[in-house]
């Protein structure tokens, strides 16, 4: 077993290196793999929602990076995908979730998780965008090495916080009677 890890160790260090940056297929993986663990740990629904709307954030980018690459342009792509690839949290409520609609702020009435998942996605088109924007400010550079990365996690990061550890997102039970 020992010869069997030092001949990984080598032949890891044996191959060429190359740039590959492998965020694009790792984040959405391990986002997608730590909301099935996140909820048997026990961690409320609305933060695991947030991450929810993230994961499919992501996911609405990658098809807007598959269309770019294949010149497919039409008017209102990106807005047509974008709400293409949020609108399959619709399959959460199939299997998993039943719709229990709360007030939220005493003006929406929506369901817990659909709400988190708005927000998460919410964060993080606005943390794509905010680096953007922080990048066109400095020239097109970057300010520090993964900005692109740390500023939608931080915003994630940041709903999640507000979602899981205060009182602002508190709902109200509602009843409606038929």
């Amino acid at each position: 077993m020992k010869k069997l890890g030092i001949l990984g160790i080598l032949t890891m260090f044996a191959t060429s290196l190359r740039a590959n940056p492998a965020c694009t297929t790792l984040c959405p993986l391990v986002l997608g793999a730590s909301l099935g663990i996140a909820r048997k740990l026990g961690v409320k629904d609305e933060v695991v929602g947030v991450l929810f709307g993230a994961l499919l954030a992501i996911l609405g980018y990658w098809f807007i990076r598959f269309f770019e690459k294949r010149n497919w342009n039409f008017k209102g792509r990106n807005f047509i995908l974008m709400a293409l690839s949020l609108s399959t949290v619709g399959f959460v409520y199939i299997n998993t979730l039943t719709y229990k609609p709360m007030l939220h702020w005493n003006l929406f009435y929506i369901d817990s998780f659909l709400w988190a998942t708005l927000w998460g996605a919410i964060a993080h088109i606005s943390g794509v965008h905010l680096y953007g924007w922080l990048k066109e400010k400095n020239g097109g550079h970057a300010h520090f090495p993964f900005e692109k990365v740390l500023i939608p996690i931080a915003l994630d990061l940041f709903v999640c916080w507000i979602f899981g550890g205060t009182n602002l997102c508190e709902c109200k039970e509602v009843f409606i009677l038929n």
